[in-house]
């Protein structure tokens, strides 16, 4: 399988918002008529016809994808305004139902709906979805593999979706519950190298599992075609400080892991085992959330394994352009993430003031 030339840690972000009414904050399906009074090719479509994609061009910088993301959402702002609308950041919609949403006419959408039946109907779910830049493909998977180990720090710092059909789920992400129902959607398989991800596809098309590479909806995933690591894991970002916050970590990340792999140094991962642990744990708990570290059992708190993260990969952010953001992470850090505050908006004012203090996030 061909992998395409991509600059080393070059960056692509996408991102995805609801459509919603100002007054309620409940989804509309009116994303097909703000996407034409936007009139923007880096803006699409997506699964839900309450839904829209913000993609950025490439970047060499966190910062300067960033500064692009922050343009374009004051872009959709403003038409959404003129229409009456707004828009919305979150892992799942705190009240929406999902009986009531319907999903766009692509036909991509439309085989997930097929294949996973109810499962695929319920996906009234948002996220935001990272492309890294790697310029060897025999990086990709030992890429992935750290990504991986990380992952409990990337989903805790992101999760914003505690509410579903206005119930509190007992989870700081339940977007990554919904999502790993579907047969290709949650962990990838821990790969050995290229030549073992190449025959898993072969083997995956062959049996049907699925029809194009493209519907291997892992939560790290090759994107072949871009040249690319796709770190798709992270909850729908609420602002531009959660959104950049975000991004800074993977970037920095990916970043580091790769001088890792060039200087020679030992790749040591964690087991399947201990991964999906780690990410039922930053599911359920967000910041509050006790990882497993090493095969050894060792505990640490999430909060200060960020906290040590985001001090040591200050030198890397500095190099990479991802200072500005990077700091958004420590902010991040600071308030507790998006998921512990919904819940105290909802502490103090119930869903009207949790969509309230959320379709003000998207503005700040």
């Amino acid at each position: 399988m061909k992998f395409a030339a991509s600059p080393r840690s070059s960056l692509g972000v996408e991102w995805e918002l609801a459509v919603v009414d100002p007054r309620t904050g409940a989804i509309v399906p009116r994303a097909r008529e703000l996407l034409e009074a936007i009139d923007d090719k880096r803006f699409d479509k997506e699964f839900l016809t309450g839904m829209i994609e913000l993609i950025t061009g490439v970047h060499a910088t966190t910062d300067a994808a960033i500064d692009e993301l922050r343009g374009m959402r004051d872009k959709a702002c403003g038409a959404a305004d003129r229409l009456g609308l707004a828009l919305l950041g979150t892992g799942t919609h705190p009240t929406s139902k999902w009986r009531e949403q319907s999903q766009g006419d692509d036909p991509r959408y439309e085989r997930v709906v097929r294949k996973a039946g109810e499962w695929g109907r319920r996906l009234v779910i948002f996220g935001v979805h990272n492309h890294v830049g790697v310029e060897d493909r025999d990086k990709v998977i030992p890429l992935m593999r750290t990504v991986l180990d990380q992952l409990p720090l990337i989903l805790a710092l992101s999760a914003s979706s505690p509410y579903w059909q206005g119930l509190d789920t007992g989870f700081a992400s339940h977007r990554t519950m919904l999502f790993q129902q579907l047969p290709t959607g949650g962990l990838p398989p821990m790969l050995v190298d290229w030549g073992e991800y190449e025959r898993t596809l072969g083997d995956m098309l062959r049996a049907g599992v699925i029809d194009d590479i493209g519907e291997v909806r892992w939560d790290v995933r090759p994107s072949p075609a871009l040249g690319t690591v796709e770190v798709r894991v992270a909850d729908g970002a609420p602002s531009i400080d959660d959104l950049a916050a975000v991004t800074a970590l993977i970037h920095c990340l990916m970043e580091e892991a790769s001088r890792a792999l060039d200087a020679g140094e030992p790749q040591r991962h964690l087991p399947s085992w201990l991964v999906r642990e780690n990410k039922w744990r930053a599911a359920r708990d967000g910041m509050d959330a006790t990882v497993i570290v090493d095969e050894e059992g060792t505990l640490q708190a999430v909060r200060d394994a960020l906290g040590e993260a985001i001090e040591r990969l200050a030198p890397v952010a500095e190099e990479l352009g991802s200072a500005n953001s990077l700091a958004a992470a420590a902010r991040v850090l600071e308030r507790g993430g998006s998921a512990a505050q919904q819940r105290a908006a909802y502490g103090r004012g119930g869903h009207d003031a949790v969509l309230a203090e959320m379709l003000e996030a998207m503005r700040s």
